[in-house]
């Protein structure tokens, strides 16, 4: 099959981990699959995040913060996590977690790249590994996003080699901290999913 015309089922995180990984090397070389690829992104991000859902019972926002705050720890090890349009399935699930300041991450880990997010004082450490670099006039961009309020830009790096980013501003209590994949030189909103996230 043509790896251009595998641009939807990607998107869809449809294709098995041989052809994802053919799918990854070709979007490195073709600007135009990467367009159409953000399009596709762009597209169900705006839609997964405009969905509203109802606040969950009173009951079960306690129990929820409590068992949060028993198991909390600033040193938070993840694997990558890739989100592609999967905000759909879920839209209402994650924004009832948002409201009780509980993120979920979507996704399945598809390489070996290794986050540590550490967080002392208000202030984030994200150490990355085995991150391949960004495409040709792409960057990745780290993120704070608090429980309720908008995603702040919080720092931009290249990948392609072990990095420490030390995010920019504070991080208040229950935020979440995410990195996406933005145009050269970064951007002020989230345009694609995020490839990383955590809470706090």
């Amino acid at each position: 099959m043509d790896l251009h015309d595998l641009t939807a089922a990607y998107a869809l995180d449809a294709l098995d981990p041989d052809e994802a990984e053919a799918y990854e090397r070709h979007l490195g070389q073709c600007e135009e699959c990467r367009e159409q690829l953000a399009e596709l992104s762009g597209t169900a991000t705006a839609l997964a995040f405009a969905t509203v859902a109802p606040a969950p019972p009173a009951r079960l926002r306690e129990s929820i913060l409590a068992a949060a705050a028993a198991e909390r720890t600033n040193v938070v090890p993840l694997l990558r996590r890739r989100w592609v349009a999967r905000g759909l399935a879920v839209a209402a699930a994650a924004a009832a977690c948002i409201v009780v300041g509980v993120i979920v991450s979507l996704g399945k880990s598809t390489q070996t790249t290794a986050y540590s997010l550490v967080v002392r004082n208000g202030h984030a450490t994200l150490n990355i590994s085995g991150l391949s670099a960004a495409p040709s006039g792409k960057t990745y961009e780290a993120w704070v996003i608090p429980a309720s309020g908008k995603a702040q830009p919080a720092g931009l790096f290249a990948g392609g080699a072990p990095a420490t980013v030390h995010l920019t501003g504070t991080v208040p209590p229950h935020a979440t901290v995410a990195v996406t994949v933005e145009r050269a030189g970064g951007v002020q909103h989230p345009t694609t999913e995020p490839i990383y996230s955590a809470p706090t």
